[in-house]
Order: structure tokens, then sequence, then C-alpha cells
């Protein structure tokens, strides 16, 4: 039987917000997801739709922190929303958010008004949050984008944030319990951008040992029944697809 508090102090889950990529699709909400971990809430990714859907999980008074791969829309432009409630409603000030310097540029002197704390994240950076230790990785992707390992325990989550294939998703470190990997492409799209298919998702994980694998950022014309399918052939095992309200133990 678990003592009171055992849960809150063990459990370490990813919620899905959107995983719609570029665009949301209809009824869809671009990149978010909620990273719990003894009773720590961090907000990782803040694409259109997701600060909505962020509050059926948690209340803004009791969110943590906030984590931003890189300064596209589909990332971070729930940001705005987030600002407003926070400075207007709220009254919370140094609010924690994590992300490459670009974003600070991209948003510019408005939201430097105490109501952020800024911190910039660079290349094999790693820092605290909560029981969970976070580290980043740069990716290949147009502009300075981080993937994230998030650790806690010997548990660890590997996020890819947005890439192509020349980063190695290894680069995260090994002992992956959970892959979150973008699979942005279908696969006759493969080297149009640099993103990735599921096919090119599914053997990146494989080849960092993850243990398991859920596929995001499908753009929303591509099928993610095929998608699946194309990525557990190249995973070597089975495959979930990320989906709004779903929700993994790491």
């Amino acid at each position: 039987m678990l003592a009171p508090g055992d849960q809150a102090s063990t459990e370490f889950s990813l919620t899905v917000l959107g995983s719609d990529g570029s665009y949301p699709g209809p009824g869809g909400a671009g990149s978010g997801y909620l990273v719990k971990a003894g009773g720590h809430c961090t907000w990782l990714e803040a694409g259109p739709g997701t600060l909505a859907n962020l509050q059926l999980h948690v209340p803004l008074d009791r969110l943590d922190a906030a984590v931003i791969s890189h300064c596209h829309a589909d990332h971070r432009s729930d940001l705005e929303s987030l600002y407003v409630a926070l400075r207007y409603f709220l009254g919370r000030r140094d609010f924690p958010l994590y992300a490459p310097e670009e974003l600070q540029q991209v948003m510019r002197d408005e939201h430097f008004d105490g109501t952020f704390d800024w911190r910039v994240v660079s290349d094999g950076e790693s820092t605290q949050l909560g029981p969970v230790r976070w580290t980043w990785r740069r990716t290949d992707h147009p502009v300075e984008t981080m993937a994230a390992r998030a650790q806690m325990d010997g548990r660890a989550l590997g996020y890819s944030a947005d890439t192509g294939p020349a980063w190695d998703f290894s680069e995260l470190g090994g002992g992956l319990t959970l892959a979150l990997v973008e699979a942005s492409l279908a696969t006759g799209n493969e080297g149009l951008v640099q993103h990735l298919s599921a096919r090119q998702a599914g053997a990146a994980a494989a080849a960092a040992g993850a243990e398991r694998l859920v596929l995001t950022h499908i753009a929303p014309p591509v099928d993610k029944s095929e998608a699946r399918r194309e990525a557990e052939e190249a995973f070597g095992g089975p495959v979930d697809v990320a989906a709004v309200g779903r929700t993994w133990q790491v």
C-alpha cells in the first residue's frame, strides 16, 4: 500500500496537449505536453490550442515552469496567452521559462517586464526542475532547436523536438524509457524539409535503444495509421501515436 504522498513522489508522466505538426488540424492543437513528476508540473512546448488543454489537467497557478524547444510559432504561440494570464489575472512574476535565446528576440521587449524569468538553454546544458533533470541537445532544424532529455529515478523521457535526419537521437543518451519523436512527413517527402518521417522516427528511436516510442508532430494531411505501420516496421516493436489527452507513464 502507498503511504500518503507516495503517488505524488513517484509519478513521472507525459500528457499530450497537442500533437499536430506545423499547424493544427480540425479539432487539434499544435505541439504541447505536460510533464508531471513528483507533483512538479512542466509545460513542454506551447503550440496553438495547448494552453486551453493544459488547464484541463493543471490550473495555471500550479504550473511550475515552461520549456520551449525553439521559436517557431507552432511550438510557442500560446506563450502570448500565458503571459496575459500571468500578468493581468494571476499576478504571477518570475515564471521560469526555459528556451533558446532566439525566442527572446522573437517575443521582443514587451515580455521583459518580470512576468517571465527568461532562462536561456543551449546545447549540452542541464538543469534541475523539481525532481527531474533536464538536458538539452541541438537538433537538425533551420533555427536553433533543442531536443530534451528529462530524467528522474532512472527513468528517462527523450523528446526529439523538430529535427531532420542529420541529428542523431542517441545524443540524448541511452536508457530512454520513452521516446517522443516527431514524424512530420509522409515517407515520399523525406528530405524535402528538415523534419522526419515516421519511418525515420522509428529507425532513430531503435538506434538509440529506446524502450517505447510515441510518434508526434504528424502533419494533418499525413495518414496516421500508415505512419504507425511504417514506424513499427523500422522500430521493431509496437508504436503509439500521440493524441490530445493521452497520458503515458515514463
